[in-house]
């Protein structure tokens, strides 16, 4: 499963290449194609470090457990611990940059280059973007939790089908947004075949979790 999710991951890399050629959007001069490999390389050993604090999570799981908590509602407090981190981080950072920026009266609708205060029906909609967009972060985590609880031995390869859930999605979205208009015909080869590599990965995992 793994492999077909990689060559899926490759393929889709492939199609998007395939697609900006074909619509003449070609990368500015000046991009460091190694640099900008590395940073996707250490971005993804660190998104995997999630699956390990998840895992890392089984006592805090064994613990709410005994105290009575549902089957399907032991991550839950798992999830407190292991987004504390990043949280704690991302507060830091943002209120370092907040306050190298001064871009804190950015928050009533001000901004450096606009001395002109936003309407607030525009403020309240940004707020609302915003809050929708982290609810919609934290419910992914949520349910992630909530179907891994049901894997079984097979829980270990939870993480691989969120990932290939996420990238087949995405591009589900990027086509009813449509993206991908005029795209020429071998991108849009490559992108169902990508797909189908993704989709066939997790029936995989499925069928052999059913047969467990």
């Amino acid at each position: 499963m793994t492999v077909l999710t990689l060559l899926g991951v490759i393929l889709m890399a492939k199609a998007t290449a395939e697609k900006n050629r074909s619509l003449g959007n070609q990368p500015e001069n000046g991009v460091d194609m190694k640099r900008g490999l590395l940073i996707a390389l250490f971005s993804g050993v660190m998104s995997s470090c999630f699956a390990f604090g998840i895992a890392a999570g089984k006592p805090i799981r064994e613990l709410t457990l005994a105290a009575g908590t549902d089957h399907l509602w032991q991550g839950l407090p798992v999830l407190c611990v292991v987004l504390a981190g990043g949280f704690t981080t991302n507060v830091l950072w943002c209120v370092w940059l907040i306050h190298k920026n001064r871009s804190a009266a950015e928050f009533s609708g001000y901004s450096q280059h606009n001395t002109q205060r936003l309407k607030s029906d525009r403020i309240v909609k940004n707020y609302l973007l915003a809050a929708l967009g982290g609810s919609s972060w934290y419910f992914q985590f949520f349910f992630y939790t909530m179907g891994e609880s049901h894997m079984g031995d097979y829980e270990f390869s939870s993480w691989t089908i969120h990932m290939a859930s996420i990238i087949i999605f995405s591009t589900l979205w990027g086509l009813a947004l449509m993206e991908w208009k005029g795209a020429n015909s071998k991108s849009k080869l490559l992108l169902f075949l990508s797909i189908s590599l993704l989709v066939l990965s997790t029936i995989i995992i499925g069928v052999g979790n059913s047969l467990q």
